[in-house]
C-alpha cells in the first residue's frame, strides 16, 4: 500500500489485511450490544413501563421508540448513499469500499472464502423462501392468522423493497474471480444483508412471541443471540466473497432494520388491539 494514501484508504486496507480477526472483533461487540440491550429491557425499561404507565401509553412509547429507529437506519442509509460517488468519480465511501475489496481479492485465504460460501447461504432467496413458508405454514396450524401475515409480509415486503432500491441507485457489483460465489443484478443494498435482518430478527420476534408462558426469563437472550449472530455473518460473508462492497452490506442491515422494526411495531399495535378487544385474533 503506498505510503501517501490518505489516512483512511490505509485504514481500509489494514482491515482487508486482518479481514478475520475485525470480523470476529465485530461479532464479539455486536453480541455484546444485543446482550446489553436485552438486559436494559428486561431489567429497567419494561418494569418501568408496566409499572408507570398504561397499556395505551406503553404502546405509543413503543411506537415512538420504534419511528426514532427507524429514522436513524435511514439517516444511515442516505449517509451512506450519498458519498458512494459514481461509477466515474468515487465518492469517500466509494473509495473505501474500493481499497478494501481490492485488498480482500488478494489476502483472503481459499479456506476462509469456503466457510463463508457456505454461511452466505443463509441469505440465498431459496433458503428464505423455504424458511417464510414453512413459518407461515406452522403459525396457520397454530391458528395465529395475524401473526402468520405479518410475518409473511415482513420477508416478502423486504425482497420487494430492496429490488427496488437497488434499481434506484444501480450499483455494479465488485470483482469476484474464485467461484465460491457467484451473484447477479445490481449491488447496493445488499439483500443479504436486509434478508438476514429481517428474516432471522423477524424469525426470533416469532420465536418470543411463541414461547410458553412459564419458560423463564433468560430463555429469549439465546433467541436474540443466534438471530444476531446469523443476520451479521450472513450480511459480511457477502463481504470476504468479493459479491458486494462494505457500504452494500451497512446499506442493507440499515434497511433490514428500519423494516424490521416497521414490521415488529405494526404487529405488536395489533397485539395490542387484539388485547383489549378492538378487532379479532
Amino acid at each position: 500500500m503506498p505510503s501517501d494514501l490518505p489516512e483512511w484508504l490505509t485504514l481500509a486496507h489494514q482491515l482487508g489485511v486482518h479481514a478475520l480477526p475485525a470480523f470476529y472483533m465485530g461479532l464479539a461487540l455486536w453480541l455484546l450490544l444485543v446482550s446489553a440491550t436485552w438486559w436494559l429491557t428486561r431489567t429497567h425499561w419494561l418494569p418501568h413501563t408496566q409499572r408507570r404507565l398504561s397499556p395505551s401509553a406503553s404502546l405509543g412509547l413503543h411506537l415512538a421508540l420504534g419511528f426514532a429507529a427507524v429514522l436513524a437506519a435511514a439517516a444511515l442509509f442516505a449517509e451512506i448513499a450519498e458519498h458512494l460517488g459514481t461509477a466515474t468519480q468515487l465518492g469517500p465511501v466509494g473509495q473505501l469500499d474500493d481499497a478494501l475489496s481490492s485488498t480482500l481479492r488478494h489476502t483472503v485465504s481459499r479456506p476462509t472464502l469456503q466457510a463463508f460460501a457456505w454461511v452466505t447461504h443463509f441469505g440465498d432467496t431459496a433458503t428464505l423462501t423455504g424458511l417464510c413458508t414453512a413459518v407461515a405454514l406452522w403459525l396457520l396450524w397454530r391458528q395465529r392468522r395475524a401473526l402468520a401475515l405479518g410475518w409473511v409480509l415482513a420477508v416478502a415486503g423486504n425482497s420487494i423493497l430492496n429490488v427496488s432500491l437497488k434499481g434506484i441507485f444501480e450499483r455494479v457489483r465488485p470483482l469476484h474471480e474464485h467461484g465460491l460465489a457467484m451473484a447477479q443484478g445490481y449491488s447496493f443494498p445488499s439483500g443479504h444483508s436486509s434478508g438476514s435482518v429481517v428474516a432471522y430478527g423477524m424469525l426470533a420476534y416469532v420465536v418470543l412471541r411463541n414461547l410458553p408462558a412459564t419458560a423463564p426469563r433468560w430463555v429469549g437472550l439465546p433467541v436474540l443471540l443466534l438471530a444476531a449472530t446469523i443476520a451479521f455473518a450472513t450480511g459480511w460473508s457477502r463481504v470476504f466473497l468479493q459479491v458486494h462492497y462494505a457500504s452494500d452490506v451497512l446499506a442493507g442491515f440499515a434497511s433490514g432494520l428500519a423494516w424490521l422494526v416497521v414490521c415488529i411495531s405494526g404487529l405488536e399495535t395489533v397485539r395490542y388491539r387484539q388485547r383489549t378487544g378492538l378487532e379479532p385474533e
